[in-house]
């Protein structure tokens, strides 16, 4: 079966039983796209609100990888006053990367508003975060059934328009 036909057997019925099938056939740029454009979609939540959910089921380690995808594209000066300087706190001074440890302080509220920040900033951003989390494509079930839901119909969209 192809990612075609996975793809339109998961929007048809229950998107969470056939992600793992439809991620095993499609590429990581392929997902990434997907889950870029339900983050933008006006059907699921603001990405910086699924930002938030993916952090707070995430390990300590994407957690920081995610959060350094951010300070990598905007640079650490721009986004530490987000969230109420809660990054500024925990980055040493001309430190441009967190430790998983220094990443783990921080709340899934602190991380929707530092995405909230970097999307305003650098609306890009969206595309870069959603590339990194289909590294982590396990985590994506994670976002709910509707964002599910899109994502899988944009890769379809995608895939069809190829």
């Amino acid at each position: 079966m192809g990612l075609l036909d996975l793809l339109q057997q998961a929007i048809g019925g229950n998107p969470e039983a056939h992600f793992d099938q439809v991620v095993q056939n499609a590429s990581t740029d392929q997902l990434g796209a997907g889950l870029a454009a339900a983050m933008r979609s006006d059907q699921t939540p603001p990405f910086s609100d699924l930002v938030g959910k993916l952090f707070n089921v995430s390990s300590s380690s994407q957690q920081a990888g995610m959060l350094n995808q951010i300070l990598a594209t905007l640079g650490p000066a721009a986004v530490s006053a987000a969230a109420g300087g809660a990054l500024g706190r925990v980055l040493a001074p001309g430190q441009t990367q967190l430790t998983p440890d220094q990443a783990s302080q921080l709340t899934p509220g602190q991380v929707t508003e530092i995405a909230a920040h970097a999307e305003q900033a650098h609306p890009g951003i969206v595309d870069e975060v959603s590339q990194f989390y289909a590294q982590h494509a396990g985590l994506i079930k994670m976002i709910g059934g509707a964002a599910l839901a899109v994502t899988l119909a944009k890769m379809k969209e995608h895939a069809t328009q190829r």
